[in-house]
């Protein structure tokens, strides 16, 4: 439809989703929501990466088991994270043995494995999808920033990447029962020269609004045909810019717009601009978000997945921070 999105004939359904999370987000306002809450980052593991192979691998097997699909009928694994060669990714599929496509989206990677998972469903090329992603607060800060045991000062517009994994199985809709997706939008690079690491909500932004710009223009909707859109993660200060955007474009996002970034933690944790990293989206999503729609109190929710594309030797050689939006329509 339009320019950028498809509609599915017949939208694939989730039949289950599973979030891990570390101890900081357990203490968060969506504390409850969460399926398992670690006790420490490393649990038990030797090193921070190693240990967020093991929350991925957990959050993918909990989806599992409790869609009650059978593995071996898990035609696909889809799944991706933040550190170089997407090594937690591959490394938990290593212990899954199922055909497995890597992906990279930065922080949007759980609404593209969503989107690209419903159109291997839809197209009839796989029964079940299962779709994960993961961050960690010490592996990312090692690898764009500084080591945490450096304890450089962060800057305010900074944002703290979430110690998570989240996890879907989605299905044919013969399958099973669940919210279904029903159309996807993919989204473009769009850079606006922002440079500062530390300001990512800045870089995402622009390409987020341009995301809902065009999926409001393919479909002919508006802001009142979604209970919730939700964009994951622009934080704070990526949050007021994409609304100021879309103001300028002519769309007023109201009250139903708001970010994973600043659900996930409260004021109280010294996050700064709020949270980002692959694991944000997806445990929201994957917790608040599914146990909403699953109540009644949301009927159709727009997540927007946000990422920058940059890479810490980009960042070094004076490269801008490339942002990228994907949307998935979810419906009860």
């Amino acid at each position: 439809m339009g320019n950028q999105t498809v509609v599915f004939a017949n939208p694939p359904v989730i039949l289950s989703s599973y979030s891990v999370v570390g101890p900081k987000e357990g203490q968060g306002p969506l504390g409850q929501t969460f399926n398992n809450i670690w006790k420490d980052g490393l649990h038990g593991e030797k090193s921070w990466e190693v240990a967020e192979g093991k929350m991925l691998l957990e959050a993918m097997q909990g989806a599992v088991k409790d869609s009650q699909v059978p593995q071996d009928e898990i035609d696909y694994i889809l799944a991706g994270d933040l550190l170089n060669q997407i090594i937690s990714s591959s490394f938990a599929a290593r212990q899954m043995a199922l055909p497995f496509i890597g992906l990279y989206g930065a922080c949007s990677t759980m609404a593209l494995s969503m989107a690209l998972g419903s159109m291997l469903i839809d197209g009839g090329f796989a029964r079940h999808i299962l779709a994960g992603v993961s961050s960690h607060h010490d592996t990312a800060e090692r690898q764009f920033r500084a080591p945490t045991e450096q304890g450089t000062q962060r800057a305010m517009s900074a944002q703290w990447t979430v110690t998570g994994a989240g996890s879907v199985v989605i299905g044919r809709s013969e399958t099973g029962t669940g919210p279904r997706i029903t159309a996807v939008t993919i989204g473009r690079v769009v850079d606006y020269a922002e440079t500062d690491i530390n300001n990512m909500g800045a870089a995402m932004a622009p390409a987020v609004a341009d995301t809902i710009l065009n999926h409001f223009h393919d479909l002919q909707r508006q802001v009142s045909d979604y209970d919730l859109i939700i964009s994951g993660d622009l934080g704070a200060v990526g949050l007021a810019l994409a609304i100021e955007v879309l103001k300028q474009s002519g769309i007023d996002m109201g009250t139903s717009f708001t970010d994973c970034g600043v659900m996930i933690f409260d004021a109280s944790q010294d996050v700064h601009a709020g949270a980002s990293g692959c694991g944000c989206s997806s445990v929201v999503f994957a917790g608040d978000i599914m146990n909403r729609i699953k109540a009644g109190e949301l009927k159709r929710v727009l997540l927007v997945g946000s990422g920058a594309l940059h890479s810490s030797t980009s960042s070094l050689q004076g490269e801008s921070i490339p942002g990228i939006g994907h949307a998935v329509v979810i419906e009860a």
